[in-house]
């Protein structure tokens, strides 16, 4: 697969991932100029009350110039700029979508489980993603059918879930930081002994992605840009994210952003109820 880039020029998916995480990288650091001076009473709330910081509003430029400078002909959509009536996005082949600063809730807290989300669509589907947690020195990318990696002190190493089944016990949760609900607790009651792990941002597919859990079950709101580039890295390492009620793999670029309830998996092997 080949991806239109700037001059007419065609990136295959692993140049673009190598550009994405270029770009994660910059953005980061925009993220981290703020955080070390940041105080709570810089936070400003958008309409629908979620907070918004400086920093969200740097990355988003950073990642802005640098995908439209080496990707002209692909729409851009995130969190802070807006999106296109549905009639003109279906019409779109390929599109980027961000989240520049994702988990802005734990920037606020300073813990550190914020990341940045960067995910490349082909129509409804993602064919590429980059996670970087700039406050832990972390990042993940993948595209399609080619494997999910991590940066590790000597170079590249693959991420691969781990193998479970659902009847064991002592199985390793990870649910929000910020974000706790009767149905998950009634969702994970459901399990023999099953051990639980907090955390923020799209750091929680991530876990499942490297091995260092299993189940994460969402029965809270998320958009299609918090998930998007998570989504394909957990894939292909092995796991699953899913519509709770359907059964099927998250899609995307829906007339609606916001994503249904859902459950990612590690290595499941008796995943059908």
């Amino acid at each position: 697969m080949e991806i239109p880039g700037k001059e007419g020029a065609l990136l295959s998916l692993v140049k673009v991932c190598a550009i994405l995480g270029e770009t994660a990288g910059e953005a980061g650091k925009a993220i981290l100029d703020v955080y070390h001076r940041f105080e709570p009473s810089e936070v400003t709330r958008k309409e629908d009350h979620s907070p918004l910081t400086e920093a969200d509003l740097a990355a988003d430029r950073v990642i802005a110039r640098r995908l439209r400078e080496a990707f002209p002909e692909i729409a851009y959509f995130s969190e802070e700029t807006g999106d296109l009536d549905f009639a003109h996005r279906q019409r779109l082949a390929w599109s980027w979508l961000v989240d520049p600063l994702d988990g802005t809730r734990e920037f606020i807290r300073k813990n550190g489980e914020f990341t940045v989300n960067i995910a490349l669509l082909q129509g409804g589907n993602v064919v590429a993603g980059v996670v970087a947690a700039p406050a832990k020195d972390r990042m993940y990318w993948a595209w399609k059918g080619g494997g999910a990696w991590r940066k590790g002190a000597s170079g590249p190493e693959r991420l691969s879930v781990s193998s479970f089944s659902r009847k064991q016990s002592g199985l390793r949760f990870v649910a929000s930081r910020s974000h706790r609900d009767p149905e998950t607790e009634a969702f994970v009651t459901g399990f023999r002994e099953p051990a639980f792990k907090a955390m923020g941002s799209s750091l929680k597919i991530l876990l499942l992605a490297s091995g260092e859990a299993d189940v994460y079950p969402r029965f809270a709101p998320t958009m299609e840009w918090d998930t998007a580039a998570a989504q394909i890295i957990l894939e292909e390492a092995g796991g699953h994210l899913l519509d709770a009620e359907t059964g099927r793999p998250l899609a995307y670029n829906k007339p609606d952003r916001r994503n249904p309830y859902f459950i990612a998996w590690g290595g499941v092997t008796d995943l059908a109820r």
